[in-house]
């Protein structure tokens, strides 16, 4: 094992210098940074000239340049000396200071679109695959390709039209018509029916309650004015969190184990109580509170798990910890739909809150819960621009492999025996068919850091994307490099976890 990551380590390296080495040579070639000042009637033309001469080194010729900007990268990799130089800009900023902010941003951007698209394109896809052929999944497989086929600047302008726009002059008058609350819980209801299907019988039940319920809520909602005082309440956690603790141990553990159903049933009791106990606290927080008690949180599930024990003890401890976290993240949903009417009436926002440019909104006051729901609002539109696309790859690789897993001997062996379908499901066939998606979730978090730069134009984000449009546009190489650097490093990083990652899902892959 050591001498392979020695050698994957060193071929990285390799292969590290020899891409920068092309990447510097193209982006030098690409034009004259000078150019802007050839017709400039500037009076200080010369000064500005010799001033970014300087700054770019272009005195030097371009391979010579690369070796001057290498050996000040080169200092990067040395610990606690604070000498890292990846040059300046034409500006005459240093890269290595603006890429924390580019970082930042980019990171707010795509992260959260990632891995939603990851966990949802992921469970619709084995959805689709132990549905094959039904109803459900053609029309999965339908929108799949269609999604993944559109721009995504075309779709960031039709969600601003629809969800920013629509949305905020629909606050004027909070109202849900009638023909919205049938059309809505008809989709709803053929959403249920395709996810749990069964035979007619179990079909119509699912249809009818789930359509009256939705209608139920939606009427609910238009009659209480929830759309500007939106809340969940004690009510509504206590229902989803046991909604929830049900769900995690059937897929996990089963109903029949009682064990692990007893340790997700105390974490909802412990959650509805920390629901009154953690209001007043809760008003006077800072990220660094939020921080800790999302520690006491993972630290309470599993040591619950643990004390309940049984003969599968660290299975408990899943149920527990998951059943935890996400009950904590329902009082934190509350927490922010408690601040929106806040945000809603400040005078920055004038009662149009779904932005559709920029990260935050410039002088906006208020507490972290405010300011939580501002970026909750910027990030939105993005966030459902990058997920629906790349949602739509997540849908079929997983939906392919889990259809190649559910035909191998072994699963067919599994159901001869007489285990549970749940069993073969989430223990033989889900794992199994996770072993070529790590390849795709691997190279996209590698590309995480790398931002996405129609987006960021589309709705004015100022983070990596930019940074290497507008080095690309001039053309200046350090802000590229430094864009080349991050990104190329993150994808050999998250490529060798990939590798590592596929001895931990499958037994047989090992590496000498």
């Amino acid at each position: 094992m050591v001498s392979f990551i020695a050698r994957r380590l060193i071929v990285s390296v390799l292969l590290l210098i020899g891409a920068a080495f092309i990447m510097y040579q193209l982006t030098a070639l690409a034009g004259d940074p000078l150019e802007e000042y050839y017709q400039s009637r500037l009076p200080n033309r010369d000064q500005l000239m010799a001033a970014r001469v300087e700054a770019l080194q272009l005195n030097v010729p371009a391979p010579l340049r690369f070796f001057l900007w290498l050996g000040g990268a080169a200092k990067c990799v040395i610990p606690f000396a604070n000498a890292c130089d990846l040059g300046l800009t034409a500006q005459g900023q240093p890269v290595i200071a603006l890429l924390p902010q580019a970082i930042g941003s980019t990171l707010q951007l795509v992260t959260a679109a990632t891995v939603l698209a990851i966990i949802v394109g992921i469970t619709i896809g084995i959805v689709s695959a132990l549905r094959q052929y039904t109803t459900f999944d053609l029309v999965v497989t339908f929108f799949s390709f269609l999604l993944y086929s559109l721009p995504s600047f075309w779709v960031g302008i039709l969600l601003k039209e629809w969800v920013a726009i629509g949305f905020n002059d629909f606050l004027r008058h909070p109202v849900v018509g009638i023909g919205w609350i049938i059309g809505i819980s008809l989709v709803i209801a053929l959403i249920w029916v395709g996810l749990i299907g069964g035979d007619n019988r179990r079909r119509l039940s699912v249809f009818l309650v789930s359509g009256l319920a939705t209608a139920a809520v939606l009427v609910y909602f238009s009659l209480t004015d929830w759309f500007t005082r939106p809340s969940l309440g004690p009510v509504f956690v206590f229902v989803m969190a046991a909604g929830i603790a049900v769900i995690l141990t059937a897929l996990l553990a089963g109903l029949r184990n009682r064990r692990a159903l007893l340790t997700a049933v105390i974490q909802v009791v412990i959650a509805l109580i920390c629901y009154f106990a953690l209001q007043g606290l809760l008003d006077v927080s800072s990220i660094y509170t939020l921080l800790i008690l999302g520690v006491i949180t993972f630290a309470v599930g599993m040591l619950t798990g643990y004390l309940v024990g049984g003969p599968d003890r660290g299975l408990n401890i899943r149920v527990g910890v998951f059943t935890a976290l996400l009950s904590a993240s329902l009082i934190l949903v509350d927490r922010l739909m408690q601040a929106w009417p806040a945000y809603v009436n400040s005078s920055a926002i004038n009662r149009r809150p779904i932005a559709t440019v920029g990260s935050q909104t410039p002088g906006l006051p208020g507490d972290i819960w405010v300011h939580g729901v501002d970026s909750f609002t910027h990030l939105l539109l993005p966030t459902l621009t990058l997920m629906l696309i790349a949602f739509a790859g997540y849908t079929r690789y997983s939906r392919a492999g889990m259809l190649d897993v559910l035909n191998q001997d072994y699963i067919r062996t599994a159901r001869a025996k007489g285990m549970p379908e749940r069993v073969v499901i989430v223990r033989h066939a889900f794992r199994n068919s996770l072993i070529p998606i790590a390849t795709i979730v691997a190279s996209d978090f590698g590309a995480l850091l790398g931002g996405a730069i129609i987006t960021e134009q589309v709705f004015a984000f100022s983070g990596m994307g930019a940074m290497f449009q507008r080095g690309v546009t001039l053309p200046d190489p350090n802000p590229v490099m430094g864009y080349f650097v991050v990104i190329a490093t993150m994808a050999i990083i998250f490529n060798f976890i990939a590798d590592m990652t596929y001895s931990a899902l499958d037994p047989r892959v090992r590496v000498r």
